[in-house]
């Protein structure tokens, strides 16, 4: 691999560098932006998406209609259950990345959730609510949008709280359609 300006060989170390040094350019840029009307919203929405709660209650509610909008309910908690695993019992131990520094970032205080003991890549609360987003639209295709402006939603409060870098959530976005990707497969093979 060569780099454009002056032919050089580029190494995949020094790509990577580049992009932690993007990485933590972006956090330092949402950290130091000040929006005192969202800072609350996300900060209880970053909260309400612990061990997935936002995503279970929704399908508790899918759950009681008869269906598709059951099938979307078991087949959307599969998928938070696939991508959890690959995000907190693989992902996070292989890779290991610390947290970021809120406090050297200067996150604002009234934005702060607790801050994980957990490895930050990549983002659970991210691959979960991609997961169960992706799954539940693809069965019920009038939830799509919201439930993927909500877990949107839930990816950038992780990053506004201060407990991911916006890479952390990216690579939970791609976790979470991943797994969603999967459990829909398994249930068109399990159809047939």
């Amino acid at each position: 691999m060569s780099s454009p300006s002056d032919g050089e060989p580029v190494g995949i170390a020094a790509v990577l560098t580049d992009l932690r040094a993007v990485d933590g350019a972006l956090y330092a840029a949402v950290a130091a932006t000040p929006t005192p009307t969202l800072d609350t919203g996300l900060r209880r929405l970053s909260a309400a998406a612990d061990h997935s709660k936002l995503s279970f209650g929704i399908a508790a509610v899918l759950a009681l209609s008869p269906g598709r909008a059951r099938r979307a309910a078991v087949l959307g908690v599969g998928a938070v259950a696939m991508a959890s695993i690959s995000a907190n019992l693989l992902g996070k131990r292989l890779v290991r990345r610390p947290r970021p520094d809120r406090e050297a970032a200067r996150v604002i205080v009234a934005r702060h959730v607790p801050m994980p003991t957990s490895a930050s890549f990549p983002s659970g609360h991210t691959a979960s609510a991609v997961a169960f987003a992706t799954v539940v639209g693809a069965v019920l295709p009038h939830t799509a949008l919201p439930l993927t402006a909500l877990a949107c939603a839930v990816g950038y409060s992780r990053v506004h709280t201060g407990v991911h870098y916006p890479g952390d959530v990216l690579a939970g976005a791609l976790l979470g359609a991943t797994s969603a990707t999967a459990v829909l497969t398994l249930a068109r093979v399990q159809a047939t």
